[in-house]
Order: structure tokens, then C-alpha cells, then sequence
């Protein structure tokens, strides 16, 4: 195999820090591993942290010596399936596999099973399967509790007051993906005891997962919504003063739709307070021109580094251990899961946390 000394000090690091090992025996019918082929299904190519994680696994197993087959299904969920059943028919060793739809593909796992090819499922879990061996993620609940924690800190809500309370509107993330459960249960765990003592206000009245939800992540049916909500729930002295969002683009799209109205230039409406999730690229640079207040990166080269060790230790005939075997039930079975951690980026960290870290450059940057 290829030795590449950045990618092993990476993922070196990335398992002493998560606390993962790896011990003989226990193979899932790989031996070796040079050469062999790997499948990895992606969403999507439209929006960038996918393109991203593409990229990272793809050439961490190249640069060890596997072949790849990269996919790209356009939330496109038949031509997600058909691309997994190719995968399958042309005999890769391991899939990985970041699905549109969790629960829509128990066909093709069950397939991979019988194929005897072990199945990870990066980022999404998931559902609804036995047939799932693996989930590398960051941890979804906590990634939440930090979108709670940015409306505290930006909201100043220790300082809020029943007779004084902060208005905020609340988005979710797509009902079929499983990840939306824990980044909104981690979030409104957070925000719960300023709701409970009336410091927080939803004046909509929409808190419910399954109304709050935006289908396929799509930022242009966030951006109607919150056309939608100002419209409605704020006229006269009603202003709203936070977004509770999942996604980058749902957060630049709830901007936009503000700005449209009047915040940010109309005296005593000034840009709510919005955090988001995955550091793009417009994000980044919308928080350090004081707009969006914040997001929650979560680096896709450690989870792509992660994902790759873990590929490259079933093809080496070994058995991962040390992972979490209690968090994630997919419905039909606990799945063994490597969890990493996320960071809060806000305009006064951008540059150690962003920047220096070689997440985005400068010029990325405009800076």
C-alpha cells in the first residue's frame, strides 16, 4: 500500500482521541487490501460539504492503494438505489453510503448482506435495517445542544425575562434524515428552560419536529417559510429576534427573507441572531460581515479520515472495537458507531478554527 504520512498522523490521531482500537480477527470476508474496490455513495453534488466529503474518503483510500467508485445520487432517491445495486453487482469490498432517505434502501443492504459486504453509513443513519455494520458520524445530539448554545450566547437569554422575552423561529432538518431527530432534540434540550419560564417565545406557535422540518434540506422552501411566518406573526411591535437552523443554507435562505423586510437596515430590526451547521464557504464569509452569527463546522477530513481507517481495518481482516455500541438504534439493531466531535465558529474564532486549520483558505475567503 501507498504511505501517506499526513493521512495516517490524521487518522492516527483522529482513533487515539475518539478512543477506537482495532483487534485481530473477526474479518467480514476481506483479507488484505491492496487493490481492492470500495463503493461510496453520496447525496448529492448540489451543495458543497458533500462534495467535500466525497473528495476526503475518496482520495484517503486511494492514497492507500484502494480503487474507488465515487456516486453521486442527486437526492435522487431510484438513482440512489440503482447505484448501490451496481456497486454490488461489480463486486466492491465495502460500501459507504450517506443515503437521501434513511429508510429507503433495505433492499440494497439486504442485498450487500448477502454479497457479504460490509456496510458503513457515513454521517446519515441508516433505518430500519439489520444490515448496517457501522455509522461513523459526529455526534448529533451534541451538534444540536451547540445550535441551542449559539441563540443562548447570541440571544443573551440568561438575561432574558418573562416580561421582557426573545422571539425566535425554529427550522429542522429533513424528516427522512435520522440526523434531524438528534440535532433537534439536542437543541430544544438546551432551549427548554427559557421556554418553561417565558423568556423564549415561538410566537408562530410551530415547534413540532414534523412542522417545523424542511424536506430534502431544500433553503428555497426554508426561504418561502420564513416569507411565509414574518408575514403573518410579525407586524406592528412584534419583531423576531432569533432562527433556530440546521443548515448553512437554510440560515443564508431565513436571512435573506429578513433582509427583504426590513432587518438589518429598518431602525429597531436589526438581523436576527442565526447559527447553522457545516461551515460553507458563504457562511463563513456572512459571519464576518455581522450577518449570520455563527455555525457548527464539523470537519468532513476527519470524518473522512475516520471513515477510511475503518474501511481500511475490515480490509485488513481486523475488527474495529472500542466504538459506541449503546447511542444509535436504527430501528432494527444498535449500530456500532464512531462519534466525533464538532466546534462552534463564530466571527471571533474564524481564523483558528477555519482559517489556520486549512478548513477554508483565505482566498476561499475573499480575505
Amino acid at each position: 500500500m501507498k504511505n501517506t504520512r499526513k493521512a495516517l498522523a490524521m487518522t492516527a490521531l483522529l482513533f487515539a482521541a475518539s478512543g477506537m482500537a482495532f483487534a485481530n480477527g473477526g474479518a467480514q470476508n476481506q483479507a488484505g487490501g491492496e487493490g481492492g474496490l470500495i463503493g461510496v455513495v453520496m447525496p448529492t453534488r448540489s451543495e458543497e460539504r458533500w462534495i467535500k466529503d466525497g473528495n476526503a474518503v475518496k482520495e484517503g483510500l486511494e492514497n492507500l492503494g484502494y480503487s474507488v467508485n465515487l456516486q453521486y445520487s442527486d437526492d435522487d432517491i431510484p438513482t440512489q438505489s440503482r447505484q448501490i445495486d451496481d456497486l454490488i453487482t461489480k463486486g466492491v469490498k465495502v460500501l459507504v453510503i450517506a443515503s437521501i432517505d434513511g429508510s429507503a434502501l433495505s433492499n440494497q443492504l439486504a442485498n450487500a448482506a448477502a454479497a457479504k459486504i460490509p456496510v458503513i453509513s457515513y454521517d446519515r443513519l441508516l433505518m430500519q435495517s439489520p444490515n448496517v455494520d457501522y455509522y461513523v458520524s459526529f455526534d448529533n445530539y451534541k451538534v444540536g445542544g451547540q445550535m441551542g448554545d449559539i441563540l443562548i450566547t447570541g440571544l443573551k437569554l440568561d438575561q432574558a425575562t418573562a416580561a421582557k422575552p426573545v422571539n425566535v423561529e425554529l427550522f429542522a432538518g429533513s424528516p427522512d434524515d435520522n440526523n434531524s431527530i438528534g440535532f433537534y432534540q439536542g437543541a430544544m434540550d438546551k432551549l427548554k428552560p427559557y421556554f418553561d419560564k417565558g423568556a423564549l417565545k415561538v410566537p408562530s406557535g410551530q415547534i413540532d419536529r414534523a412542522v417545523i422540518g424542511t424536506l430534502r434540506w431544500d433553503a428555497a422552501e426554508a426561504q418561502k417559510r420564513m416569507e411565509n411566518l414574518l408575514s403573518a406573526y410579525y407586524s406592528g411591535n412584534v419583531v423576531l429576534n432569533g432562527i433556530l437552523s440546521p443548515y448553512d443554507p437554510i440560515s443564508l435562505a431565513c436571512l435573506e427573507a429578513c433582509k427583504s423586510v426590513g432587518y438589518g437596515s429598518a431602525p429597531g430590526k436589526p438581523l436576527p441572531v442565526v447559527g447553522g451547521q457545516d461551515c460553507i464557504v458563504a457562511s463563513v464569509k456572512s459571519i464576518l460581515a455581522g450577518e449570520q452569527y455563527a455555525t457548527v463546522l464539523k470537519d468532513t477530513r476527519s470524518l473522512g479520515a475516520a471513515t477510511v481507517t475503518l474501511v481500511d481495518t475490515l480490509m485488513q481482516g481486523k475488527t474495529p472495537t472500542g466504538l459506541d455500541t449503546k447511542s444509535y438504534n436504527n430501528g432494527a439493531k444498535i449500530v456500532p458507531s464512531l462519534l466525533l466531535d464538532s466546534v462552534i465558529v463564530t466571527k471571533a474564532n474564524v481564523k483558528p478554527a477555519v482559517i489556520d486549520t486549512g478548513y477554508h483558505t483565505t482566498a476561499e475567503l475573499g480575505l
